[in-house]
């Protein structure tokens, strides 16, 4: 495992860690919201195994990474170009889980040829589709969270700086309790399974010093996201659970009709989290295929 800082665009730091198979095929990994650039351990060892080179980054604002106010998800883009400049990667693949589905599909549709392939884990929806309802099957706490974001900055920041003070606080045995609204039964299995303490660590080092990645992620799901799924060229994997109550079922399917020539699996058997943790190697074996 190694970290740095690179420089972004305008001169803003970047915070990237890399593990797995440093001499892999470069996979750029978009963490969830709230989140860091810390990776999920049974990632890292499928990345091991397969030969894939994680490259994790702290979302602008997130971490060590430097606020870039009034970012749209298109803005990542340019944010990767400059992790893969400063690395030397002139093709890469890409996923993000969550939060950070749209920021995979912006770089699979505005990086062209650097992009071999993108692929999502239970990615959040456009706010703006006229035939999504975006709310529809979500948790308490994220209809609570979301529609602060709505509101505006002045009534979200105040809602999570709130949620980080219990965050930070929570043990890892009585993480289930505080997401209860937010997690379904597969979900719960692997909270409870050990996936907790991992969880912590990541929204920790997310937001533990500062809030404004987590209000800027959640101020850019309820814009237009800056760019056309249309644009999007290469193969692209998404992954759902029909039992998630963070970002519903409906969600992924949207997806899955509007991401062009996508390779779509709604799975019945799974949640948020579990997708997540189950899915992985699958991910990891059809990214390889396309590089």
């Amino acid at each position: 495992m190694t970290e740095q800082t690179v420089s972004g665009p305008g001169g803003r730091a970047l915070r990237v860690r890399e593990a797995g198979a440093l001499d892999g095929m470069p996979a750029v990994v978009h963490h969830g919201t709230p989140g860091s650039r810390l990776f999920r351990e049974s990632w890292v060892d499928d990345a091991v195994q397969r030969g894939v080179r994680l490259i994790g980054f702290d979302r602008a604002g997130y971490g060590g990474s430097d606020r870039n106010p009034g970012r749209v998800v298109a803005d990542v883009a340019a944010d990767v170009e400059a992790i893969a400049d400063a690395l030397g990667l002139d093709r890469i693949v890409t996923y993000g889980s969550s939060g950070g589905g749209p920021h995979a599909l912006a770089c699979a549709g505005l990086l062209g040829d650097r992009v071999a392939a993108a692929a999502t884990l239970c990615s959040v929806g456009p706010f703006d589709a006229d035939d999504l309802d975006f709310l529809a099957g979500m948790g308490e706490d994220n209809i609570e969270e979301l529609g602060a974001a709505v509101q505006g900055e002045d009534v979200l920041a105040p809602l999570l700086e709130r949620l980080t003070e219990e965050v930070i606080a929570a043990d890892p045995d009585e993480l289930a309790e505080h997401m209860a609204t937010l997690l379904s039964p597969p979900d719960v299995a692997v909270v409870n399974g050990g996936l907790a303490a991992e969880l912590l660590g990541s929204m920790r080092e997310g937001v533990g010093a500062t809030r404004v990645g987590w209000v800027d992620d959640d101020l850019a799901f309820v814009r237009p996201w800056g760019f056309d799924l249309a644009s999007i060229g290469v193969p692209v994997q998404l992954w759902q659970g029909r039992q998630d109550l963070m970002v519903p079922a409906a969600h992924g399917e949207w997806l899955a009709a509007h991401v062009p020539g996508v390779d779509a699996h709604l799975s019945d058997d799974d949640g948020h989290l579990s997708i997540e943790q189950n899915r992985i190697g699958d991910l990891h074996a059809w990214l390889l295929e396309r590089y």
